[in-house]
């Protein structure tokens, strides 16, 4: 009788066991910062759809709602890998507080710029 093959794992397991990693080791301030970047993410994603289905009119408009959308993600996710703990090697001389205050003060300006580009 020849030997079984090896089965390989279910994908849903493997995302059920990602999913419940996710949620035992990661702490609630990074899954804060985590949802505030899927909705970054989807709302750039409805923005880019709209353009492509339905006006581009007015054009300055969709490039700035998008471009502060994308530098947002970008000011975001910068500003998890700086409060994640497990790269406190990494940002030795950055506290939480003064990356959440790089944060704020890098939104404002980007902010400024983006509603300066709207005309």
């Amino acid at each position: 009788m020849p030997p079984k093959p090896a089965t390989a794992p279910a994908p849903s397991s493997a995302v059920q066991s990602l999913w419940k990693a996710y949620n035992d080791q990661t702490p609630d301030r990074l899954k804060f910062i985590d949802a505030f970047l899927v909705f970054l993410m989807l709302s750039g994603i409805v923005q880019f759809a709209y353009c492509v289905l339905v006006t581009t009119f007015p054009y300055n408009a969709f490039l700035s709602g998008f471009g502060s959308t994308v530098g947002q993600f970008v000011l975001t996710a910068s500003l998890r890998s700086q409060v994640n703990p497990q790269n406190k090697n990494e940002f030795k001389d950055v506290s939480p507080e003064r990356a959440f205050a790089d944060f704020a003060i890098g939104s404002i300006v980007l902010h400024f710029f983006v509603f300066n580009f709207l005309g």
